[in-house]
C-alpha cells in the first residue's frame, strides 16, 4: 500500500470520527451506485472533507486492488502512457509525506489538504496533467486548464516520460507548496 495512503488511513479516526472499517460498513448499508454520491454523503451528512470521503469510498468499493484497478482501467488500451504516469507518481511521492495519491474512475487526483494535481490519460498518446495555482501567467507549454475547469488552473500535455523534467517537477513542487 502506498505509503501516504497508509498514512491517510491511520489518521482517519484522529480527522474523520472513525475508523476505515467504521465507515466502510456506514457505506455498506446505503449502497451508493455512483463514486460521487458515496463521497458528497459523507461530505454533507458526516462533515468529512473531500480527500478523505473520497479515499473512503474509493477503497470502500473493493479491498486492497481497489486503487490498482482503476488505474488500470484508466490506461487500458493506453498502455504506452504507463511509464508517464509512473514517472509522475514516483516524484510525485517525494514531495513529501502527507501527498495522498487517489485514483478515481477516469483520473488520479493527487491531494495534500487539498487537490493540487490531477492526472488523466487524455487520448491513447497523450496525458493531461492538470495543475492548480494562484495567480501564475500561462505559457506555451503551462497552458489555460481547458477540460478541467475549476478543478485546475493550468495543464500540461505529456506525451513522452523525458517531458517529466526539472520545470514540470519544479511546477509539481510549487503546486505542492500552494496546496497546504
Amino acid at each position: 500500500m502506498d505509503k501516504a495512503l497508509q498514512t491517510m488511513i491511520n489518521n482517519m479516526p484522529e480527522k474523520t470520527g472513525k475508523s476505515l472499517d467504521e465507515w466502510k460498513a456506514i457505506l455498506k448499508e446505503k449502497s451508493f451506485d455512483k463514486h460521487s454520491e458515496g463521497v458528497k454523503y459523507l461530505k454533507t451528512e458526516h462533515n468529512v472533507t473531500h480527500g478523505f470521503a473520497n479515499t473512503i469510498v474509493t477503497l470502500s468499493k473493493g479491498e486492497n486492488n481497489a486503487s490498482e484497478d482503476l488505474v488500470a482501467s484508466q490506461y487500458n488500451g493506453k498502455e504506452d502512457l504507463i511509464p508517464i504516469y509512473k514517472e509522475l507518481i514516483k516524484h510525485l511521492k517525494t514531495l513529501g509525506s502527507d501527498v495522498t495519491i487517489t485514483p478515481k474512475k477516469g483520473s488520479v487526483s493527487i491531494i495534500r489538504k487539498r487537490q493540487f494535481v490531477l492526472i488523466k490519460p487524455a487520448t491513447k498518446t497523450r496525458i493531461d496533467l492538470g495543475l492548480k495555482f494562484k495567480d501564475k501567467p500561462t505559457t506555451d507549454r503551462l497552458e489555460n486548464s481547458g477540460p478541467f475547469g475549476t478543478m485546475c488552473t493550468h495543464r500540461v500535455k505529456l506525451l513522452e516520460t523525458n517531458q517529466v523534467d526539472s520545470e514540470l517537477k519544479k511546477w509539481l513542487k510549487e503546486a505542492y507548496e500552494n496546496a497546504e
